[in-house]
């Protein structure tokens, strides 16, 4: 894996995007890609497309949407890959095995979502396709209602956590006003995400809408090569571990109050790096909600299970903290257009590590870590990058 390289990336700004389609938002992620990558669209050899889809727009083939949008595509092999919120990370992984193999010399990685397309109601219905429908698809709330019903349990078992939810929610809000790429480049500060009001009133269970990332467009794209190119514009990013972890997708089977999948990913990736988790500048993980986040911190080793509130109200996850968490605002701020997740995760983390993410530049950022989950932690994927 040491010789896979990230070597040039785009990304759209995240937000309700209404004036751009499918093709607009294709070219305005892969086309800087490609040209900060220091290469020519005759170069890319292998498209990976990351597109979630599930009836937020009529159009799916979507894989050979990109040489509609980029003729010069036209005869490039191009393949789709959907794994629900992790779908960005899948098509990574689908590209880093391409690169890998010697089949293709240079892949580019698209991750893409237009949701603002349907009602609200609508919305969340197609997102709880990612639940298991057999049990989950009557959940009040629809996916919020998935997470809900997590937290609750949390909260029964260890206590109020509103508090921690509230810190999480105002931490990554903080730091996505630093994001000129963020969907909500607001600061909302604590008292306005603890407390319930007109306008962050309780969507499901104990979790408020501050507690919930955003409905958001926007497309990313990543570059991945096995070798540098000269005449690159950045310097080139590597993996020292990837890691996919699948756990059960019916909640009934496992403890909700675990991430038991995620903690396996996050063990096997730092293990395969060989490094731990005190040797980490930063992480950008999955907070679709401020418990996922609260989750995550105990999946990572940050803290022992029922004890994750403490890495926030500690100050460890903040900007100038131990270990710093979505140094970008993560999902509650940056948003979070399903199949452009994940990718959007490995541009934030590669920008930290070449030192180009201007206001959100953190002081020391040589080694970081993405973790992207589809479902609640269904499928779990893990990168440890570095610069090289």
């Amino acid at each position: 894996m040491n010789n896979a390289h990230i070597i040039g990336w785009g990304h759209t700004p995240f937000g309700k995007l209404d004036a751009l389609d499918m093709e607009q938002l294709i070219r305005d992620a892969a086309l800087p890609a490609v040209a900060s990558a220091g290469l020519e669209l005759s170069d890319i050899d292998g498209i990976f497309v990351g597109h979630f889809n599930g009836g937020f727009v009529q159009q799916d083939f979507s894989g050979s949407l990109v040489a509609v949008a980029i003729p010069e595509f036209r005869h490039v092999p191009a393949v789709r890959v959907e794994n629900a919120c992790a779908t960005g990370s899948a098509a990574i992984w689908a590209a880093l095995d391409a690169v890998g193999s010697g089949r293709v010399k240079h892949a580019l990685v698209v991750g893409m979502e237009k949701m603002n397309t349907l009602p609200s109601q609508q919305i969340g219905d197609t997102l709880l396709k990612c639940s298991y429908v057999k049990e989950e698809a009557d959940t009040p709330g629809g996916f919020a209602g998935v997470f809900g019903d997590i937290a609750g349990v949390y909260f029964e078992r260890f206590g109020d956590q509103s508090d921690a939810l509230a810190m999480i929610s105002a931490k990554n809000h903080e730091n996505g006003v630093r994001n000129p790429l963020a969907h909500m480049k607001r600061d909302l500060g604590f008292d306005f995400c603890r407390n319930v009001s007109e306008k962050n009133p309780f969507v499901a269970g104990p979790l408020k809408r501050s507690d919930c990332s955003l409905v958001s467009d926007g497309a990313a794209a990543l570059v991945i090569s096995r070798d540098p190119v000269r005449g690159a514009v950045f310097r080139p990013v590597r993996w020292r571990s990837r890691t996919q972890v699948n756990e059960y997708l019916p909640l009934s089977r496992r403890d909700p109050t675990k991430f038991e999948g995620a903690a396996l990913a996050w063990q096997k990736g730092l293990d395969a790096a060989g490094i731990t988790l005190s040797d980490l500048h930063f992480v950008e993980t999955h907070d679709c909600f401020t418990i996922a986040e609260l989750l995550e911190y105990e999946a990572m080793g940050l803290r022992g299970h029922g004890q994750g509130a403490r890495a926030i109200l500690d100050g460890d996850t903040r900007r100038d903290g131990k270990l710093p968490v979505n140094p970008s605002g993560g999902l509650k701020s940056r948003g979070h257009p399903i199949g452009a997740t994940g990718v959007s995760q490995h541009v934030m983390a590669a920008m930290q590590l070449t030192g180009t993410a201007g206001d959100m530049q953190l002081p020391r950022a040589g080694l970081g870590a993405v973790f992207n989950m589809g479902g609640a932690a269904v499928a779990n994927y893990l990168s440890v990058l570095e610069a090289a």
